[in-house]
C-alpha cells in the first residue's frame, strides 16, 4: 500500500510517500480503508520532532481519520465489514483504573495514532475496535475525518475540565485553529459568550461568524485593552489558550475571581513568567488538558452527526500533495482544518 512515511525529523521533503506492506490486524483490531485524513499541528511535531520527546521512527502520521471496515482480527468479528467510520485518536493500555473510568487520556500507556503508532495518512490503517465511531449513511467522510482530535480535546477543555455554563464570558485564542474554532462552537452550545483573538481581521471575522460575539486583531490593537472593554470590570471566566508565553501571563490579570486558565498547548513558548498574586487574590485556576475520553468523543460525534456542531474544512488536498498540506498549516492562514484524500472512490 501507499503510505506517508516520516523516517527523520526535519523540513517538508522528510514526508515520503512509499510502498509499504499492508498491515493486518491482530486481537481486537479492525483494519480500515482510508478515505479521508485530516492534518493536526501534532503531525507537524511528528515531521519536525519536539525536543525531549522521541518518536518511533518511521512512523505513518495521521491521527484524524475516516474510511471503510476492510478487515477484523480476532475477537472484532462482529464489526461488520464496509461499515462506514471514524477513528477516536488516542487509546490506553484497556485494564487500568484510568481506563476503566473511560479517562483513557489519563493512562500512563496512552497512545495517539499517527503518534505513538501508525496513522492515517496511508491507504490502510490497523486501530482498535473500540477506537470505530460509525458514521451515519449520507454523511461526508471527509466531514467524519475532521472533527475527532480537534473538538474532542476542545470539549475535554471548556466542558470537563472549566465546566462551561450558560452566561460565562469566554476568551479564546487563535481563532482560526482547529482546537479554536471547535472551542467556539462547543461554548456557544452551552449558552457561553465567546470573544476570540487572530491575528488578521479576516480571521477575526471568520470567528464571529463561527459564533463569537465580538474579536479582536492581534496585530492591530492591544487585545488585552479589548477584551477588557468587552468583559468589563469583572473580568473573562474562562480563558482557552494554546499559545503560551505571549498570552498566557497576560490573560491571568483578565480573568474573574473563581475564573481559569486552559491550556492544551504552547505554540509561541512553554518557559513564561507569571505573576501569582491574582491566582490567590482571585481564587483562579491554570488547568492543563490533553485530548479526551472515549466516551467524550463518541457525545461529541453524536453532535456532530445531529449538525449541533459543524466542523470547518479549510483546504482539500491529495494524498500525494501531503508536504504541500503541510505547508499551508505552516503559513498560518488556515481556518479550520485541513483534510487529505486518500482514496477519491470512498465518500
Amino acid at each position: 500500500m501507499r503510505a506517508v512515511r516520516v523516517h527523520a525529523h526535519g523540513d517538508f521533503e522528510v514526508l515520503q510517500l512509499d510502498q509499504i506492506a499492508t498491515p493486518e490486524p491482530g486481537p481486537g483490531e479492525v483494519r480500515v480503508r482510508v478515505a479521508w485524513s485530516a492534518l493536526n499541528h501534532l503531525d507537524t511535531w511528528v515531521r519536525r520532532g519536539v525536543e525531549g520527546h522521541k518518536f518511533p521512527l518511521p512512523i505513518t502520521p495521521g491521527c484524524d481519520f475516516s474510511g471503510v471496515v476492510d478487515a477484523t482480527g480476532p475477537g472484532a468479528e462482529a464489526t461488520p465489514l464496509g461499515q462506514r467510520v471514524t477513528v477516536a485518536p488516542g487509546f490506553g493500555c484497556g485494564h487500568c483504573r484510568r481506563c476503566g473510568s473511560g479517562q483513557q487520556n489519563l493512562c500512563a500507556r496512552y497512545g495517539i495514532y499517527g503518534e505513538t503508532t501508525d496513522g492515517g495518512n496511508a491507504e490502510f490503517a490497523v486501530v482498535r475496535a473500540e477506537n470505530l465511531i460509525p458514521v451515519p449513511e449520507g454523511f461526508p467522510l471527509e466531514v467524519a475525518a475532521a472533527f475527532p482530535l480537534t473538538y474532542l480535546t476542545a470539549w475535554h477543555m471548556v466542558v470537563t475540565r472549566c465546566g462551561v455554563q450558560a452566561g460565562d464570558r469566554i476568551l479564546i485564542h487563535a481563532a482560526g485553529s482547529g482546537v479554536s474554532a471547535a472551542a467556539t462552537q462547543i461554548a456557544r452550545l452551552h449558552g457561553a459568550r465567546v470573544f476570540v483573538t487572530a491575528g488578521s481581521d479576516d480571521k477575526v471575522q471568520r470567528g464571529i461568524e463561527n459564533g463569537a460575539e465580538a474579536g479582536v486583531n492581534y496585530r492591530e490593537q492591544d487585545w488585552t485593552k479589548a477584551v477588557k472593554a468587552w468583559a468589563g470590570r469583572d473580568g473573562v471566566d474562562i480563558i482557552v489558550d494554546h499559545v503560551g508565553r505571549d498570552t498566557l501571563p497576560k490573560g491571568v490579570w483578565l480573568l474573574a475571581r473563581g475564573g481559569r486558565i486552559v491550556t492544551c498547548g504552547v505554540t509561541s513558548g512553554a518557559e513564561m513568567e507569571l505573576h501569582f498574586a491574582p491566582l490567590f487574590f482571585k481564587t483562579l485556576s491554570i488547568l492543563g488538558s490533553t485530548m479526551g475520553g472515549l466516551g467524550e468523543v463518541k457525545r461529541i460525534a453524536d453532535l456532530v452527526f445531529s449538525g449541533a456542531l459543524q466542523p470547518i474544512i479549510d483546504r482539500r488536498y491529495p494524498l500525494d500533495q501531503i508536504a504541500d498540506a503541510h505547508r499551508r498549516m505552516s503559513d498560518r492562514q488556515v481556518f479550520g482544518k485541513i483534510v487529505v484524500q486518500v482514496d477519491p472512490s470512498l465518500t
